[in-house]
């Protein structure tokens, strides 16, 4: 009889995927876009339900050792112009710039400022920089689960930025495509912040994209979503498209 639970053990134990191996398939899915080019609406929605929809356009340099990213705001008139510059680092702070043309100025966001909050949304600075598996710390076997009738590995990420804004983030990743489907982000208080559901995914030459992300802040009651309404990849950019110059 022991022997047949230690045999059972082992094969369980054997057939076993850890979080880091979810992790590191769902990049590889996403991973291969080389650079990108995009437009998407982000709509603000108060907790009353009220809305405010915003146009942008985006674009994406695919590197090793972190991603180019910039965003430009194309309406309402209030916003127009702004734009910010992201320049991921593996091993250090990611460096992010906001220009704001009605200041005709660059402003610097500083690693302890980027839990706020980008331009009103429910998404902050932090979350708007790519998120490679490298900034996380992950441990343990991933949790085989069901979510919205979708089978899925659940299982925990732990920032290594001291200046994070958060604790924790409790993800959900497609057992078969390997995208995520949603991420949970705990608080420095190790609270349930806010709740990201992605959906819409595209497979554009063998590379997964996603079509929304629906943020929630569960404190507030407020939300965000940002949807994708073109979204083309390996476009032939180069560093260059991401120099300091294009902000102004």
């Amino acid at each position: 009889m022991k022997k047949s639970i230690i045999s059972l053990i082992v094969a369980v134990n054997l057939f076993a995927v850890t979080n880091l191996e979810v992790a590191q398939k769902s990049d590889d899915a996403s991973s291969g876009f080389e650079s990108s080019t995009s437009k998407m609406t982000m709509t603000l929605i108060n907790k009353t339900g009220q809305k405010s929809v915003r146009e942008l356009a985006g674009k994406t340099l695919e590197l090793d050792g972190g991603d180019k990213g910039l965003m430009e705001f194309l309406s309402p008139s209030d916003v127009k112009g702004t734009k910010l510059l992201t320049y991921e680092h593996i091993q250090r702070d990611d460096d992010q710039w906001l220009y704001m043309p009605a200041l005709k100025r660059v402003k610097r966001i500083s690693s302890r400022n980027k839990t706020g909050s980008f331009m009103g949304s429910e998404f902050s600075y932090e979350d708007i920089s790519a998120q490679d598996i490298d900034k996380y710390s992950y441990s343990g076997d991933a949790q085989e689960v069901e979510i919205n009738g979708i089978a899925a590995y659940q299982g925990e990420r732990v920032p290594k930025d001291k200046n994070s804004g958060y604790t924790k983030q409790v993800t959900w990743v497609d057992k078969t495509r390997f995208v995520v489907l949603r991420v949970d982000y705990y608080d420095r208080k190790k609270e349930l912040l806010k709740t990201a559901n992605f959906s819409g995914y595209k497979k554009i030459e063998g590379v997964w994209r996603v079509g929304q992300i629906h943020m929630k802040n569960m404190q507030t009651g407020k939300e965000t979503i940002l949807a994708w309404s073109q979204d083309k990849i390996k476009q032939g950019l180069n560093a260059g498209d991401f120099n300091k110059r294009v902000l102004k």
